[in-house]
């Protein structure tokens, strides 16, 4: 049986700089398992022990275990499936950036978001079409010229929202930066998929289409600045398309009808 330690909240620790500091039990656990996995205590791969072994060992209550568990896959140091033990494992760019990630959107409001996002997306994206028009090899311009082809013949379909993402994600990926391309593929996927359908899909997806293709010719051309230009005017023309109309007021309505 688990006694809840009514106290559990707050623990003095001797190991920090001041030893009079107070910190929370939900930290100190997290600290002792970090520092057990990064000795090899857990190797990666291996269950953590149990809810209930935790909650003995550390004299804690279940809520306080699950949060200092929380924190450590949120700091990549254990993974966790629907119904299964945590297990250990080490950060990776992947891992820490997914976690970031989440905590962003939660933040930040939908449409606040949805605008940082798409900005953070034009850096990243006008950046990659300048290093791919300056140094994008035969087997890079290969890989877009398959991507451009299979968006093409999505236009119109459903298939076309995940060929507009394959074509993006070949020229990211022509940067060669894991960091680059972990946080495109984070983030652009949720965007695509949360925007707001048109009314006119064809008519969109060749408008989109057409950008690509002269985002590609301009890579294959070495132009950097066009590659610069059409990508930036590609991503902006994008988003503002999807952008919601504001409402009309009574008044409005019935002069444009008029």
């Amino acid at each position: 049986m688990v006694i809840p330690n009514r106290q559990e909240d707050v623990v003095l620790d001797t190991g920090t700089e001041n030893p009079h500091t107070p910190r929370r039990t939900p930290d100190v656990i997290a600290e002792t398992l970090i520092a057990e996995i990064r000795r090899g205590t857990f190797p990666p791969e291996s269950p953590l022990p149990t809810e209930r072994d935790l909650c003995e060992r550390f004299s804690a209550s279940r809520p306080t275990v699950r949060e200092a568990l929380a924190q450590l896959q949120m700091r990549g140091y254990a993974t966790a499936g629907a119904g299964k033990r945590p297990r250990a494992t080490l950060p990776s760019i992947a891992t820490v950036l997914k976690g970031t990630g989440d905590l962003i959107r939660e933040v930040l409001g939908d449409a606040e978001s949805g605008a940082h996002l798409e900005q953070m997306r034009q850096f990243i994206e006008t950046g990659a079409a300048r290093e791919a028009a300056k140094r994008a090899d035969n087997i890079q311009l290969a890989k877009l010229q398959t991507a451009l082809e299979q968006n093409f013949q999505a236009i119109g379909t459903t298939d076309f929202a995940p060929t507009d993402i394959a074509f993006h994600r070949a020229l990211v990926s022509v940067v060669g930066n894991p960091v680059i391309l972990t946080l495109h593929d984070m983030f652009v996927s949720s965007m695509i998929a949360h925007r707001p359908p048109t009314k006119d899909a064809t008519r969109y997806d060749r408008i989109a289409y057409d950008e690509h293709r002269e985002i590609y010719q301009a890579i294959l051309d070495g132009d950097v600045v066009a590659a610069t230009d059409v990508m930036d005017r590609h991503l902006a023309r994008s988003y503002r398309a999807r952008l919601k109309a504001p409402e009309l007021t009574p008044d409005s309505t019935s002069r444009t009808t008029h």
